[in-house]
C-alpha cells in the first residue's frame, strides 16, 4: 500500500491550513503553482548541495516535504471552495510531472550522474503516467504499486536531510546516487505492477 492510499484520512489534519488559504484568498490553481516553484526551489538546492556545500541538501528536503504538502493542500481546498474540476484536476497532474521532472534533474545534475537522471526520471513519469492511463480505458485511476508520489517525496525527502552528514561515497555512489538509483528500478517496477493490475481488469 502506499502513502497516496491515505489522502482521504488526514483531512482532519489538512483543515487549518486549508481554512487559512482559504482565508487568505488563494485558489487550488494558486496553491497548485506555488508548489511547483516550491519544487523549482528544493531542485536548486539539490544541485548547490551536490556541487559541493551540502548543507543544501537539508533545505532541499524541507522544500520536497513542503511540496508535497500542499500537493494534497490544493485538492482539499478546491472541495471546500466547491470549484472542483476537471480542469483543475489537469493542471495539479501536469505541474505534479514537472515537478518530479525538475526534482530528479536536480538531484542528477548536483551529482552529475545523467544518465542515472534519466533512468530515475522515466520510471517517475511512467509510474504516474499508468496511474491515470488506467482511469483513461475506463478503469479507477491507480495508485498501488510498490510506491506512489507521497511515498517518493517522503523517500526524497528522507535522503536529503541523511545526505547533509553522509555526504560521503558509498560503493562507488553518494546517497544521492544511491537515491537515483532506487528511483529508476522501483519507479519501473511500479510502472509494470500498474500495468498489470490494468490489463488484468480489462481482460
Amino acid at each position: 500500500m502506499t502513502l497516496d492510499q491515505l489522502r482521504p484520512y488526514v483531512s482532519d489534519l489538512l483543515d487549518p491550513f486549508v481554512s487559512g488559504f482559504d482565508r487568505l484568498g488563494m485558489t487550488p490553481n494558486g496553491v497548485s503553482l506555488l508548489a511547483f516553484g516550491v519544487a523549482v526551489l528544493a531542485a536548486g538546492a539539490f544541485l548547490l548541495g551536490g556541487r559541493g556545500a551540502p548543507v543544501w541538501f537539508a533545505a532541499a528536503a524541507v522544500l520536497v516535504f513542503l511540496n508535497g504538502w500542499l500537493d494534497v493542500i490544493d485538492g482539499a481546498l478546491a472541495r471546500e471552495q466547491n470549484v472542483a474540476s476537471t480542469g483543475g484536476d489537469l493542471l495539479d497532474h501536469v505541474l505534479d510531472r514537472y515537478a518530479d521532472i525538475v526534482i530528479i534533474a536536480g538531484l542528477a545534475a548536483g551529482i552529475e550522474h545523467y544518465l542515472l537522471g534519466f533512468l530515475a526520471v522515466t520510471g517517475v513519469v511512467m509510474t504516474s503516467y499508468l496511474g491515470t492511463q488506467a482511469q483513461a480505458v475506463g478503469l479507477d485511476r491507480v495508485y498501488g504499486g510498490l510506491i506512489g508520489r507521497a511515498d517518493r517525496l517522503v523517500i526524497i525527502g528522507l535522503v536529503g536531510f541523511l545526505a547533509y552528514p553522509l555526504s560521503g561515497t558509498y560503493g562507488g555512489l553518494t546517497l544521492v546516487g544511491w537515491l537515483l538509483v532506487f528511483l529508476a528500478v522501483v519507479g519501473h517496477v511500479t510502472a509494470l505492477q500498474r500495468f498489470y493490475y490494468a490489463w488484468a481488469a480489462l481482460e
